[in-house]
């Protein structure tokens, strides 16, 4: 993706990327490229997009998202 402008986390470095979740600009040093988020929204929900895998879980669990 091509964005231009300051990371608006830092607001030094150029930004290179856009955040999935909140959708900020930010700089590669404020990006987690395994998630597509930047750090801020990585710390505040974790990494990854919350599913749980059906394997980890026990016999006879099931899981409700609302």
């Amino acid at each position: 993706m091509s964005v231009t402008g300051l990371c608006q986390i830092c607001t030094d470095a150029e930004a290179d990327e856009s955040c999935r979740l909140c959708g900020k600009l930010v700089c590669e040093r404020h990006y987690e490229e395994s998630v597509a988020q930047c750090v801020e929204c990585t710390a505040e929900h974790g990494q990854g997009d919350g599913k749980t895998s059906q394997e980890n879980l026990p016999d006879g669990v099931d899981t409700y998202r609302f």
